[in-house]
């Protein structure tokens, strides 16, 4: 049993004990070694998750993104007080970009209401901006070494099956459910080790679709007769399909209109003028591509334009300035392709 809040918890399995240590056991031999799982410390932590959230492993580390970040910003008082071009642009790339402004917003929360010193308790953590259950878990057991209850998509899985569980891992009942039984097995002696454990065995193993039982350092374990029809999840949102119209104006003197966005989705991102569909029928289209975002699908297509009407927002950027802008990656491509072909 796990004590929590004064309260026992009932083990959901009959040998917790076993059942830890044949996952650390192959976490010893098998896990992936990853640069946050080499530190303590709660801020590259913190970077880590909130990187990781929305975005493949294999781009956040593969592409250099996380050293980058913590190479343009290493400290909590750095972030804290970035501003938007350079907090942008160390994230160009990762997309939604809200979390960028959410991590620099926890850092000033941190700063301003704990003098730069992480918080280590629970609650204290789910107070400050950004925060959620998964996150506070992630740092009392990586940066703090406590127990906790860290669930994120893998790990559901893994309980889901493990437990045999059939209810909907997206409902809220489901979700705390499920966070109790991670706090209940997670090891008191190595949380880290245990939940990276948990993570990895649903990121490689107990994978979607077809999970490779055979494989499983706890398939004794397991109650489903049935994990390729576990878990249960609400129907997705069907994929709707939009296209955009862009432009492509460049001047003699090296110049390249842009447009710098003020919605709240890419706030401070800079991209290619977008035009309807009406004003682009005349221009001649240089470049197609498609990009996903959400639940949506993007067909782009830029328009070769010659008599430009500047409107607000729009900006003539010298081409050699290009590269100190934030822009989201499908323009980025686009700009990059355009100007190599000019």
């Amino acid at each position: 049993m796990s004590l929590v809040k004064g309260k026992f918890l009932a083990s959901p399995l009959n040998d917790v004990a076993a059942f830890r240590h044949a996952l650390g056991q192959w976490f010893a031999r098998e896990g992936k070694d990853y640069p946050w799982r080499r530190t303590r410390d709660p801020y590259a932590i913190l970077v880590s998750e909130m990187m990781l959230q929305q975005t493949r492993l294999g781009t956040v580390l593969g592409k250099g993104y996380y050293h980058r970040f913590l190479e343009t910003f290493p400290t909590l008082a750095s972030l804290a007080k970035a501003d938007d071009p350079s907090l942008l642009k160390a994230w160009e790339g990762l997309g939604y970009y809200r979390r960028a402004r959410m991590l620099r917003a926890t850092a000033q929360a941190i700063i301003e209401k704990h003098a730069g010193v992480f918080p280590s308790e629970e609650a204290e953590l789910l107070a400050l901006p950004g925060i959620g259950h998964y996150t506070s878990a992630a740092l009392l057991s990586f940066a703090f070494g406590k127990s906790s209850a860290l669930v994120d998509g893998n790990v559901s899985r893994v309980l889901a099956r493990l437990m045999d569980d059939g209810s909907c891992i997206d409902a809220p009942a489901t979700q705390k459910l499920h966070r109790q039984w991670a706090l209940a097995l997670c090891d008191p002696q190595e949380p880290a080790r245990h939940n990276h454990a948990m993570m990895e065995l649903g990121q490689s193993i107990c994978r979607n679709g077809s999970p490779l039982c055979e494989l499983c350092p706890v398939q004794a374990f397991c109650k489903t007769q049935k994990p390729e029809n576990l878990p249960k999840r609400k129907k997705r949102a069907e994929i709707t399909q939009i296209t955009e119209h862009a432009i492509w104006a460049k001047n003699s003197q090296g110049q390249i209109l842009l447009h710098e966005e003020s919605g709240s989705r890419r706030k401070g991102l800079w991209k290619l003028p977008l035009r309807t569909e009406q004003e682009c029928t005349a221009l001649p289209v240089i470049l197609s591509s498609s990009y996903s975002i959400t639940r949506y699908k993007v067909s782009l297509h830029i328009h070769q334009a010659n008599e430009i009407e500047v409107q607000a927002g729009d900006a003539w950027i010298h081409e050699d300035q290009l590269g100190e802008l934030a822009m989201a990656a499908p323009f980025r491509k686009a700009l990059e392709k355009l100007l190599s072909e000019s």
